[in-house]
């Protein structure tokens, strides 16, 4: 991950599991590790989803960087799938809140996540910024560009 978010942690009641283990430890190498090769990645940051594991990665690098600190507040878990909500902050302190819902196959390798980010303003930024963060990284036509 990215060494620029300046912190990141996990509230009690939130599971160990590799996507906010590899969150926490700011390791792309670990958050690799957790994804199986055909991931497909949605989030309303994007405008479609993003698959495949070096395309995600390069999409999770440069969304890390942009914040500012990020919280795993609560977890809930039924089978191959789990849904995390967290707290986080961007651009100058302004919230981030959101959930990421993970699906994993039977090897445990997550090959679906689904992001959500909010409020509607503060994500418009962050897919904005998320897209100069990739330009020439994937397809400008992922992120949100002001039209």
């Amino acid at each position: 991950m990215n060494r620029e978010t300046r912190t990141v942690s996990v509230a009690d009641g939130v599971g160990d599991q590799p996507w906010t283990r590899a969150f926490t430890a700011k390791d792309a190498e670990m958050f690799t590790a957790a994804i199986d090769e055909n991931v497909v990645l949605e989030a309303s940051a994007l405008r479609r989803p993003v698959e495949g594991r070096d395309r995600v990665k390069q999409v999770m690098e440069a969304t890390s960087g942009i914040y500012e600190s990020l919280v795993f507040v609560y977890e809930v878990s039924d089978g191959q799938r789990s849904c995390t909500e967290r707290e986080a902050e961007a651009f100058g302190g302004k919230s981030l809140r959101g959930s990421t819902i993970l699906t994993v196959n039977e090897h445990g390798k997550i090959v679906r996540a689904a992001i959500q980010h909010l409020p509607l303003d503060n994500l418009l930024a962050f897919s904005a910024e998320l897209g100069k963060r990739l330009n020439g990284k994937i397809d400008s036509g992922h992120v949100y560009t002001g039209g």
